[in-house]
Order: structure tokens, then C-alpha cells, then sequence
């Protein structure tokens, strides 16, 4: 019952991403919301009476409804902003409009250690196409989910090479998962669920609207820890995942090409803009972003719940939960201060119990 009033709060009229965000921080649980008086709206909304009579007729309950027999029918998963399996790399989503419900069919963990998203051009070249395998290739022996969008081009050769060196990939969907487009891919996607999986804010029977794939690219950019533009001509939808990725604090990368290339345009400006990092293997990634090729990520839990006092426990014990925190997300969900959380995070740090990445977010050694 919770999952339909869940859908309901994602399809309020006039209510978009940034504004769900901020009810949620009001009313937490979104069945709340719908058993509020007309008074206790107009507290909330003031003079918005569209959103609070639609909230007030339930006039969206009906496409609810639908949507959640067709996600029962489909075993998809519904992840809802509240769920522990909600990818916590969204919740940080800078520009606030981390949307409050995803639609999810697949296998693999969105919230793995190490996400990496793999973008580039529709018209991908054999240069292209051989730097994106290999590239692949050789995260095959790092748990490392891959991430794209599906489409022609780099996206595709990326999912594919995923499947064929045995790493998970997920499609980050621009429509709902009623359809695949493109239509070549459906066999793809299909292979993908085995090993990975799609993923999608939009509901089903959602209209395929250009506008929808810049939506989509959000997700690809907030979903990972880092983003890889192989390919990209001056202008595109992988230029434009790497914008939002820099906004997004994630680290950017970029394949350079040819002068000449009209393919490697874009990347050549990215690295030339220093809106991206010259990527000329994993290596390059690796280094950048303090991992260890082979790094083995051990935790001593049984020493550390011995010796850490009560705080730096605390914290210890939150990372180990969300694997990944910045440090106003520590202070908000220990309720400690500011200051006391700085200096539990130095203090770990110093004893090698966690690290802090690029962009001052903390997570476990």
C-alpha cells in the first residue's frame, strides 16, 4: 500500500523533483501528505491551489494504480527515496531534483563500491569502439559496475563488452520499462538483466520525448563515482553528462583523438577546458581516484568495534551502512556537530580506518 501512495507523490501536477525533495524533509512518509486538511496544505503550498487540489481530489491515484499493477506484473522493483536499496549516490545529487521513485529490473547492486559510467557518441568510430572494450577489458578484474545509457554507439559497445568480460552493467533508461529503444537493443537489454540491469525514473507508457534522454543523463552522471566520455563530437549528450557530472562533484575523464576528428572535438575540449582528465588507460582512473588495481578492501570490523569509542563508532558504523557519506550528510544522520565530526573524521583518516575521495566524500578503507 506504501508503494502506491509513493507513486502517487511522484505524479503530483506542478510538483517536480526539487519540490518532493523538500516535502520529504517536511513529511517523510508520503501517505501523510494525502491525509492532510486544506489548511495544513495551504501552510505547505500557500497559494499553489492547483497542487493542493489535485493532492486533496487524489486525482493522480487512478495512473497510480495502474502503474503499480504493471510493476507487480513485471516484477519490477520499486525504489522508493526511503529504501535501503535506493542508489546513495543519488541522494547527493547537488542540484536537488534526486527523484523520489526509480524503476528498477536487474540483478546488480547500485549501490557497489565502485561505479563507473562509460558515455560517448551514437556514431561511434572503430577507434572508438576498441578504446571503450579494452577500456572495459581492463576493469574486468575490479568489482566495478558499468554504467551507460543504451543507446547506439559508445553506450551499446560499452554494455556489451561488459557482458562479454563478465562485469554487471545497468541501462539508465530515458522512458519507461514497458519499451526498449533503441528497438535493436531489446536483445541486449535482455542479457543485461542477467547481469546488471535498466533502470528508469519515467513511469511506464511515458512518451519517447527528446527532452527525456538530458533527464536521463543526470542519473548516468549522479549514479557513478566517475565519468568516462570516449567519444563526442562538439555537441552531444555525453558533453552534456559531463557538465553535469563536474556539477555533481564527480570526476570526469576523457579519451583524447585526433585534431582533426570531428569525433574527438568534444573530448579534446574537455580535457583542454580542464573539464576532464586526460585518460589514456584505467591506470590514469585508478591513480585519480585512489584506487589500487587489485585492492582488496578489507575491513578489520571485529578489532574496530573493540576500539573505537562511542562517536568515532558512530560514524564508523554509518559509512559502513551508506558506504559513502560526504561530511554535512555524517553530521545530519549522527547528530553530532560540525566540529566533533571533523575531528572523528581526521581521527580516522589518521588511523587508515577511511579515506576521503575527490569531491570530500568519506567512505571505509
Amino acid at each position: 500500500m506504501n508503494n502506491l501512495y509513493w507513486l502517487a507523490f511522484s505524479m503530483i501536477p506542478g510538483v517536480g523533483g526539487k519540490t518532493a525533495r523538500q516535502l520529504l524533509d517536511l513529511i517523510p512518509n508520503p501517505e501523510d501528505l494525502f491525509s492532510e486538511s486544506r489548511k495544513g496544505l495551504e501552510t505547505i503550498f500557500g497559494n499553489r491551489t492547483k497542487i493542493i487540489d489535485a493532492i486533496l481530489s487524489k486525482s493522480m491515484f487512478a495512473q497510480a494504480e495502474d502503474e503499480l499493477k504493471f510493476v507487480e506484473t513485471h516484477k519490477i522493483q520499486l525504489l522508493t527515496y526511503d529504501s535501503d536499496k535506493y542508489p546513495q549516490r543519488l541522494r547527493r545529487m547537488e542540484c536537488g531534483d534526486t527523484p523520489v521513485v526509480l524503476f528498477y529490473k536487474g540483478t546488480a547492486d547500485l549501490n557497489m563500491q565502485r561505479v563507473v559510467s562509460i558515455v560517448g557518441t551514437r556514431k561511434a568510430t572503430d577507434y572508438g569502439r576498441q578504446v571503450a572494450e579494452r577500456l572495459v577489458q581492463d576493469m574486468a578484474a575490479e568489482n566495478v559496475l558499468v554504467v551507460s545509457g543504451l543507446a547506439y554507439g559508445i553506450d551499446t559497445c560499452s554494455h556489451r563488452a561488459a557482458l562479454q568480460y563478465h562485469l554487471p552493467t545497468v541501462g539508465v533508461l530515458g522512458h519507461g520499462l514497458d519499451i526498449i529503444y533503441p528497438y535493436d537493443n531489446r536483445s541486449l537489454a535482455k542479457d543485461m538483466l542477467a547481469n546488471g540491469g535498466l533502470l528508469t525514473e519515467f513511469c511506464s507508457k511515458t512518451k519517447l520525448d527528446p527532452h527525456n534522454f538530458p533527464a536521463r543523463n543526470r542519473i548516468i552522471a549522479a549514479l557513478s563515482d566517475a565519468v568516462i566520455v570516449v567519444e563526442a563530437a562538439k555537441k552531444g549528450g555525453a558533453l552534456i553528462t559531463a557538465e553535469i557530472a563536474n556539477g555533481y562533484n564527480r570526476d570526469v575523464f576523457a579519451i583524447p583523438g585526433k585534431v582533426n576528428e570531428q569525433n574527438s572535438e568534444g573530448c579534446n575540449n574537455l580535457i583542454k577546458n580542464n573539464k576532464a582528465n586526460l585518460l589514456q588507460s584505467m591506470q590514469d582512473l585508478y591513480y585519480m581516484m585512489g584506487w589500487k588495481k587489485n585492492e582488496k578492501v578489507e575491513v578489520q570490523q571485529s578489532i574496530l568495534f573493540d576500539e573505537l569509542p562511542p562517536d568515532q563508532k558512530k560514524v564508523y558504523d554509518l559509512l559502513l551502512l551508506y558506504k559513502e557519506l560526504t561530511m554535512d550528510e555524517i553530521v545530519e544522520k549522527s547528530g553530532l556537530s560540525l566540529p566533533k565530526v571533523a575531528t572523528i573524521l581526521l581521527t580516522l583518516e589518521l588511523k587508515n580506518v577511511l579515506k576521503c575521495l575527490p569531491g570530500k566524500i568519506y567512505k571505509l578503507m
